[in-house]
């Protein structure tokens, strides 16, 4: 194919993708498809490099993609998170059930062995049968265990009367923990379909370059990386870092090093692949100090502390969402996992728009 036939490729790819995006979005609605004519390069027409121009609006492309599935990523761990909480709370209430049940059992046995001996002495109550005795001593003493009986006949009944509200609640509690689960179980599953539609979509359209062309995009995304980078270290941030690493911080370092190459892989929390929060997750466990399994919620649940209190160990949040984590390694550095088709890597902390700083171990 020539030059000018890839470039009407590229382009006409960065439009079906972009297409493809806007049709997958919930309830989005179109018109019926009008035929377009397909476009023949003209044999005579002079070859037209595909310029950086339509590697940026590739690159551009893939970022929004690759964003939105970390987005989607993001939401998949999340109710991964929740249902393995909420099979578990299931286990315990089915445990605190079968208990209940077996009290509510014995109590019931209890119950029918104190009817059991009033038909035995002619269905009499207590009360009567001691007013009938002759005996003073018999009397009194009578007097003492009917207290008695009527307390215990009381706590029974009471005790009862709990023990069924308790089994009422457990199971009220355990169906709507298998509401929640299913509910999560069927956001895990639009999450999926989010993260594969995406990642597919952005693998078509790198497919479309040819390897020279790959190679020009890649090098166009690591001027984008340094020039934000360049930035970042310009704005003299670098200078008023000076915080030194925890126990913690240097132990949690030095698990995402002995990460370094291990592939990105979605939904992964190691130990062979990572997705950007499954290595920070795992690095700081690992360090004993466990922190949320997401970066929105690493985000919202850890401690802030401003960029230039940073230190190693710390994690930096990017984009407006928190859809990125990495964790801080000094030197305004990074390590994470970046996306589908990389490994786990050393980048510059302000290679991307950062959101804030937070810190597991606070």
């Amino acid at each position: 194919m020539g030059a000018a036939g890839r470039r009407v490729l590229v382009t006409t790819a960065v439009s079906v993708v972009c297409a493809v995006t806007v049709l997958a979005a919930p309830g989005t609605s179109f018109a019926s498809p009008t035929p377009t004519p397909t476009a023949t390069p003209s044999s005579t027409a002079s070859p037209t490099p595909v310029t950086n121009k339509d590697l940026e609006a590739v690159r551009a492309k893939l970022d929004d993609l690759y964003h939105d599935a970390a987005v989607a990523t993001d939401a998949y761990n999340a109710a991964e998170e929740q249902t393995r909480k909420q099979s578990a709370q299931i286990v315990e209430l089915a445990k605190k059930i079968v208990k209940g049940q077996e009290k509510l059992d014995e109590l019931k046995d209890r119950a029918g062995a104190a009817a059991r001996s009033q038909y035995r002495t002619g269905g009499l109550p207590d009360e009567a049968q001691l007013i009938l005795s002759d005996n003073p001593q018999a009397f009194l003493d009578g007097a003492g265990r009917i207290l008695q009986g009527q307390r215990a006949t009381k706590g029974l009944i009471s005790e009862l009367t709990r023990t069924q509200d308790d089994l009422k609640q457990y199971t009220a509690d355990a169906s709507a923990q298998w509401q929640a689960l299913e509910k999560n179980r069927q956001a895990k599953a639009a999450a999926k379909k989010e993260i594969t539609a995406r990642i597919a979509a952005a693998e078509k359209l790198e497919s479309q370059l040819e390897q020279r062309e790959k190679d020009r995009l890649a090098a166009l995304e690591q001027q984008a990386a340094l020039k934000a980078q360049t930035e970042w270290l310009d704005s003299g941030v670098l200078k008023d870092i000076s915080g030194k690493a925890s126990a913690e911080g240097k132990a949690a370092v030095a698990y995402a090093t002995a990460q370094l190459g291990k592939p990105y892989e979605w939904g992964a929390e190691g130990p062979k692949s990572y997705d950007c929060s499954g290595l920070t997750s795992q690095a700081w466990a690992s360090a004993g100090d466990p922190i949320p399994r997401t970066s929105q919620e690493q985000w919202k649940q850890l401690k802030h502390v401003d960029v230039k209190d940073m230190r190693p160990g710390d994690l930096i949040i990017y984009f407006d969402d928190a859809s990125h984590v990495a964790m801080y390694i000094g030197d305004g550095a990074i390590i994470h996992a970046p996306r589908p088709g990389r490994t786990v890597t050393i980048a510059g902390a302000g290679s991307m728009p950062i959101l804030g700083v937070v810190r597991p171990d606070a």
